[in-house]
């Protein structure tokens, strides 16, 4: 069975000040980067959502286009009928039949109108979807432009922090593999709770260095003296000494 090394109080605390001073690091260039990562997630979201208004008016006008056609195609199919019709009347015996053919003139001259306006109705909606495919257009090409720009600025800002990025990324993953996995998990829960991300701070000038509690005398005693995990009562950070903070350098 293999030996577990045991490590020191001492020796726990310096991994958590180099875990701090990374994921710090890490977090400066976070802070570089900003709202810029939400912000083109955002812009493509909605780019993508606007291409897709863009293609449903389009298919709409298609279908309403298609629509006049068949309704054009309607018309011309009942002025046949009534050229026939009328062609019918010239030969026909009684007025029983005159009347009927008349009838039959009368339906299509009625169906004509009535085309022409379901026609005239779809080319107003028409005329409609194609004001507000315009405006999708150009809300597209205004977006995509912002969307340039800001991916730009990001790109900029990761090509220059990219080494150093992925460099802090490997030692935050060694440096968590040394820590022990209760305080792991402390630190990770204070860190998720102040927006500096300050879990492990030093005591400078007989206070805390997150939230500038006066730290008492006997406790800063015991602090120093690295026997055992020490934590500020106001804000709960883990308090280590200057000394051994400023000893521990993230290279």
């Amino acid at each position: 069975m293999a030996n577990v090394k045991e490590y020191s109080v001492e020796e726990k605390l310096a991994s958590l000040v180099k875990l701090q001073k990374v994921e710090s690091n890490l977090d400066e260039i976070r802070v570089l980067k900003g709202e810029l990562p939400m912000e083109v997630a955002d812009l493509e979201d909605e780019i993508q959502g606007l291409h897709a208004r863009q293609q449903r008016i389009e298919e709409e006008i298609n279908g309403i286009s298609e629509f006049i056609n068949q309704k054009k195609e309607a018309i011309k199919e009942a002025q046949a009928l009534i050229k026939k019709y009328e062609k019918q009347s010239e030969n026909v015996k009684n007025n029983r039949e005159f009347e009927a053919i008349n009838k039959e003139v009368e339906m299509q001259q009625l169906e004509v109108k009535l085309c022409e306006k379901h026609i005239k109705d779809a080319n107003e909606e028409i005329a409609e979807k194609a004001i507000a495919l315009e405006r999708a257009k150009k809300t597209i090409a205004a977006k995509e432009g912002v969307l340039g720009n800001k991916k730009g600025e990001l790109e900029k800002i990761i090509s220059s922090t990219e080494k150093e990025e992925k460099e802090l990324t490997n030692l935050s993953r060694d440096a968590r593999e040394s820590v022990d996995p209760r305080l792991l998990a402390s630190f990770d829960k204070i860190r998720n709770n102040y927006r500096n991300g300050l879990a492990v701070v030093p005591v400078e000038r007989d206070a805390c260095g997150g939230c500038f509690y006066s730290i008492p005398p006997q406790k800063q005693s015991e602090i120093k003296q690295r026997k055992k995990v020490m934590v500020c009562e106001n804000c709960g950070r883990i308090l280590v000494d200057s000394d051994l903070n400023d000893s521990i350098e993230v290279k």
